[in-house]
This record gives C-alpha cells, structure tokens and sequence, in this order.
C-alpha cells in the first residue's frame, strides 16, 4: 500500500482576484505541515505558490522548490526551501517534481498551472502512472475545465481504456483524505515512472 509523504502543488505565480485562491493555499499548506506531509512546487514566492509554500514553512514543514534557472528572478525563488533544486530547463522540472511526489494537487492558475496538471492526466491516462491527481476545484475555479473533459468523454474522445481517475475538491478540507483514500488503493510500483517510460515521455 503506497503512503503520501510528499504533495506536489501546481497553481499560480499570481495570487488572482478572488481573496478566497490565497485563503485556499495557506489553509492547504498549514494542512500538509501538520499531517508531516512535505511540499514539492514552482519554487516560487509570490503569488498562490509563494503563499503555499510560507504557510507550509509557517507551520514547521518541509518544502522543496524546484526551478529553471532563467525564471529564478521573474518567479521571485524562495530561498527559505529547505531544498531548492534548479534545473536547466522546465522538461527537467517537471520530471523531477513528478520523482519526488507521491500525488498531485491543482489549485488555481493560469496556463502554465493548466499544462502541468494536464501532463499528469495524459501520463496517466497512457498507463505511465497511477499517483493521484487532484483538482482544488476552489469557487468553483476548475468547474470549465471539469465541463470541458466531460465533453470529451461525452464525444468518445475520451473512451473505454483511456479514462484516469480524476479527484475534484470543493473544499480544502476534503483535498488530504481524498488523496489518502485513493493512494490506499495504490500498489507502491504502480506510483513509478520507470527511467525507460520517462525517457520515452
């Protein structure tokens, strides 16, 4: 039985308009702390990644921030990480982030936020992977996206043998024990990008 020691959070290097997208971070980031979960993210700090990633020191966590070298001053790196890793570019970024995680959560973003969170549903639904993937669907921020595979899966775009298991959170509080529940199901190997699939990806 596989077991969550670290998060992968994708979001924002923006905080948005809407006050409740930092509250979200924070309150998520306090949640990991406290559960002794570690935080791997952008490395980032400002904006929902920067508020994540405080909050989750704020409460004696542990972060790891991982970042290309030519956005370590436009994304403001947080030097307070207990491990900043810096790589030559953002292929080498998300594959070590993907390494160090045992499940992924998606609060609001733009498209940067949006393309890493679809690569994870495409290795997925390849059969590369079988971490959790979740959506903080917050206010409702993930409802189009959401609309937008069902529509997929309405048209047989997404069919029999390509379907991935989606989480959807409403609320902060419910984004852990989905998480916990669905890796529970989750043979420890069946987390693993084998060094060949990675490659081939």
């Amino acid at each position: 039985m596989s077991k969550i020691r670290k998060i992968c959070v994708y979001c924002g290097s923006g905080s948005g308009t809407d006050p409740a997208f930092v509250e979200a971070a924070r309150e998520f980031g306090k949640t990991m702390a406290q559960n002794g979960i570690g935080l791997v993210y952008g490395g980032g700090a400002v904006g929902l990644m920067g508020a994540i990633a405080y909050a989750v020191l704020d409460h004696g966590g542990e972060v790891t921030g991982i970042i290309p070298e030519f956005l370590m001053t436009r994304e403001r790196a947080l030097r307070g990480t207990h491990e900043l890793i810096v790589t030559a570019d953002m292929h080498e970024r998300k594959r070590k982030m993907f390494e160090m995680a045992d499940a992924f959560v998606t609060l609001p973003g733009g498209v940067g936020t949006l393309e890493e969170v679809v690569e994870q549903m495409t290795w997925a639904q390849l059969g590369q992977h079988k971490k959790p993937i979740l959506l903080a669907n917050v206010n409702g921020f993930w409802q189009p996206l959401c609309a937008l595979l069902d529509h997929m899966k309405a048209l047989q775009f997404i069919r029999t043998g390509l379907t991935f298991n989606l989480l959807v959170a409403d609320q902060v509080a419910d984004i852990l024990p989905m998480l916990q529940q669905a890796i529970e199901q989750v043979p420890e190997e069946a987390t693993k990008l084998t060094p060949a699939a990675a490659e081939r990806l």
